[in-house]
């Protein structure tokens, strides 16, 4: 059997429903009620079947890599300002997917299913850019996250980060989103030149983007149809001493819309020295300008609503391995689209009790879960520290709340084949 095509992470959920259906607005107001009362992480929480998606957190990943082309576009910039801003747009392209997109497709936000320890997501992007992969692993469960690697050999750009999350409730329902990404890229030639230095210098030495995640909140819940905005703000902070800050306003404090934001990339260190201002809408479009304010030159448009998106490949549910997202919680979706709740909540138990009974012989073999494609590393790295200093006020690694500091392990990965946990099963 061919690979699938995706335009979402899972085609699977192509017939998942809209809103809250009439006959679980009773049972959609006790859930309200639980959440309002119950103190602690939200994420600790089991939901009931009719408001689960039928999407694993795992498969989330993918919303990075929507558009491959916009993604190794600044590989190919040769100045150092100008990839910067590539990097911003690249960014910004990525927030209508990772956080609007299955209210468009399915009426309402809905919740992932959590995955579980060792659970796989692979899948690959093949376009005009080239071959774009993606690698994710659910690396943690108790706290619960998620690793991640996205590479283009042929550009030589590679994305990977990590994160968990921490939900609570203040009149609505607040997600901390904890960890970061980091994209590296080995810049081309530099076609610049100076009149002390007039023939082009050679650049290189690769080039690394701290990128922070933007706190989310839930709106629409009294309504049953759920959808995500966010607020606050993001950083990004480049080894080429460039930095980006990105406002969000889900008032619409400067366009009086919601999903609106602002972002200014300047020099590192030199906020009021504003060399980009980008505004807009994330899910709709936005317009890049010289300089700040509204009245600079526009520089780029970039329209989230029109611009062609690259499906991703994954192996077909009779290639993949039993710990890969798709096969692993077939049941599930299945009883989720089908609208069998029964079946949904059995489907899912059973994976939940396996994974139990995992943990209680790992604890009593005094073992710990082997990650393929991911290990822990050193808490305090010496570059991290730097750039995060330098372009991300108030950023910290807070690896006591994600397990760890998690990055790609190009060793684990060459060895890494089907089947993945050989012997064993997720469920």
């Amino acid at each position: 059997m061919s690979p699938s095509l995706n335009t979402s992470p899972s085609a699977s959920s192509k017939d998942e429903g809209g809103g809250i259906a009439p006959q679980n607005k009773g049972s959609w107001s006790s859930f309200l009620k639980s959440i309002a009362s119950f103190n602690g992480d939200l994420s600790s929480m089991t939901a009931p079947p009719f408001i689960l998606g039928t999407l694993s957190l795992t498969e989330f990943s993918a919303y990075w890599t929507q558009h491959p082309s916009v993604f190794v576009a600044p590989a190919s910039e040769p100045d150092p300002a100008k990839r910067a801003l590539l990097v911003l747009k690249w960014f910004l392209s990525t927030l209508k997917p990772s956080y609007s997109t299955r209210n468009d497709k399915y009426g309402s936000e809905k919740k992932p299913l959590n995955p579980f320890l060792g659970e796989l997501f692979l899948g690959k992007w093949e376009d005009e850019a080239g071959t774009t992969e993606l690698v994710s692993e659910q690396v943690s469960h108790h706290p619960p996250v998620t690793a991640y690697c996205i590479q283009n050999a042929k550009h030589g750009i590679k994305l990977e980060g990590y994160n968990g999350q921490k939900a609570s409730f203040s009149r609505t329902i607040h997600i901390k989103q904890i960890g970061h990404a980091l994209l590296t890229l080995t810049p081309p030639t530099s076609s610049s030149t100076t009149a002390q230095s007039p023939d082009p210098t050679p650049s290189a030495e690769k080039e690394t983007y701290l990128i922070t995640l933007p706190n989310i909140h839930i709106e629409g819940l009294i309504y049953g149809k759920p959808f995500v905005e966010l607020n606050g703000c993001t950083y990004i902070s480049s080894s080429s001493g460039y930095a980006a800050k990105i406002d969000y306003s889900g008032k619409g404090w400067v366009s009086g819309k919601k999903n609106s934001f602002t972002a200014t990339l300047y020099p590192a260190g030199k906020e009021k020295e504003v060399l980009y201002t980008v505004e807009g809408q994330w899910p709709e479009a936005f317009t890049i300008r010289q300089g700040s304010g509204k009245h600079g030159a526009v520089v780029d448009t970039f329209n989230a609503r029109t611009q062609p998106i690259t499906p991703l490949t994954v192996p077909a549910l009779d290639q993949q391995d039993a710990w890969e997202a798709n096969k692993a919680w077939d049941k599930v979706i299945t009883a989720i689209t089908k609208g069998d709740m029964d079946a949904t909540n059995a489907a899912k138990s059973r994976i939940e009790n396996a994974q139990r009974e995992l943990r209680r012989k790992e604890a009593a073999e005094g073992r710990d879960w082997e990650r393929k494609f991911f290990a822990r590393a050193d808490k305090s790295e010496e570059w991290w520290d730097r750039l995060a200093q330098q372009g991300c006020p108030g950023e910290r690694i807070e690896s006591e709340k994600t397990g760890g500091v998690w990055r790609f392990d190009e060793g684990k990965a060459r060895e890494a084949r089907r089947p993945f946990h050989e012997g064993l099963s997720p469920c």
